[in-house]
């Protein structure tokens, strides 16, 4: 390999990585609600949600705290997004848990509402319904990784293109992975996270506060969907645009199920969407119809979902086969 191929490789790898994190923490905010007994539906309008009121939240930040620097007002704005998130979320959780809410229809509501909400209210507050383009809006940091300088393709993988760094998110995202596997493998709140969405009564007739637990990991949820949606804002652009999450929500609820509703199955998983997503940039490149190079994320999540489905219904037989002949074969013994 030459070093140029190289630097062409970690480069794509790098960009791989930045268009995984949005997907993957949407799909880490699915594995935590579903796990718990709750599809989380709304995955799409939480990323949105976060995505509006973090820029906005920059905008308003140097009015409130005058005398700050640039770097509160950043984080100021993160936790406004970061907390619309989570009331959505629970928002969801109080329509099903609460009111009795069908759980798809009410997530289908929440995507909606967020939909809507935010193109009316930056209509109202920037002027426009397109994008904030306008308002001075502020980014989370980038963390350069120093005393790469030696190595120039593991350079350009973990510091980017440009050497500044990736953004603070991406790592995050990255660090997400084994925290939310040893939360859930290895604490108490995961044993009980995790037997509400499997045996729910069992954990009730336990002295589990099932709809207590429900709540948390809807609020985990909204936490980790709105980090997908700052992602897109303040890091992979510096503006919120309407519907700017372009489905990444939805794509990220099909990566839950292909990745065996586990962490590491939906990193891997998102590592797959994002992989499309750079392709679908790469192939946008050439003189393919721009219709068809958008198709190529949605296409492959339906081929992912179909497969995931043969092998699920594959695995099901054979259980079934192995079951029957154990059955047989202590029949025969029997008699």
């Amino acid at each position: 390999m030459t070093p140029d191929t190289g630097l062409v490789a970690a480069a794509l790898l790098a960009a791989l990585l930045r268009a995984t994190v949005p997907i993957l923490f949407a799909a880490l905010a699915g594995t935590v609600s579903e796990r718990a007994g709750v599809i989380n539906v709304g995955l799409e309008g939480l990323m949105l949600v976060a995505a509006f009121f973090g820029v906005m939240g920059t905008v308003w930040a140097p009015q409130w705290l005058p005398g700050a620097g640039a770097g509160l007002h950043a984080a100021l704005g993160a936790a406004i997004g970061l907390a619309a998130s989570v009331a959505l979320a629970l928002l969801l959780g109080l329509t099903h848990l609460r009111w009795g809410a069908d759980l798809i229809v009410a997530g289908i509501g929440i995507n909606l509402l967020a939909a809507g909400a935010t193109v009316f209210l930056l209509a109202l507050w920037a002027g426009d319904k397109g994008s904030t383009a306008q308002l001075a809006s502020l980014a989370l940091p980038a963390l350069p990784i120093p005393g790469l300088d030696r190595w120039p393709l593991l350079d350009a993988l973990l510091n980017g293109d440009d050497r500044r760094g990736h953004h603070v998110l991406l790592w995050a995202g990255l660090a997400a992975v084994p925290l939310l596997h040893a939360l859930l493998a290895h604490t108490r709140f995961g044993l009980r996270l995790r037997a509400t969405g499997e045996q729910p009564e069992a954990a009730l007739a336990a002295g589990v506060a099932v709809d207590r637990v429900r709540y948390a990991a809807l609020a985990l949820s909204g936490l980790l969907a709105g980090c997908g949606g700052l992602y897109l804002s303040m890091g992979y652009l510096t503006l919120f645009q309407a519907d700017m999450t372009g489905g990444r929500g939805f794509i990220a609820l099909a990566a839950v199920f292909l990745g065996g509703r586990t962490p590491l199955g939906a990193f891997a998983a998102s590592l797959l969407f994002g992989a499309c997503a750079v392709g679908a940039t790469q192939l946008g490149l050439l003189d393919w119809p721009p219709q068809a190079v958008q198709m190529l994320p949605a296409l492959a999540t339906l081929a992912a979902m179909v497969l995931f489905g043969w092998q699920r219904r594959r695995r099901a037989r054979r259980r079934a086969a192995a079951d029957f002949a154990r059955w047989q074969a202590a029949a025969a013994s029997s008699s």
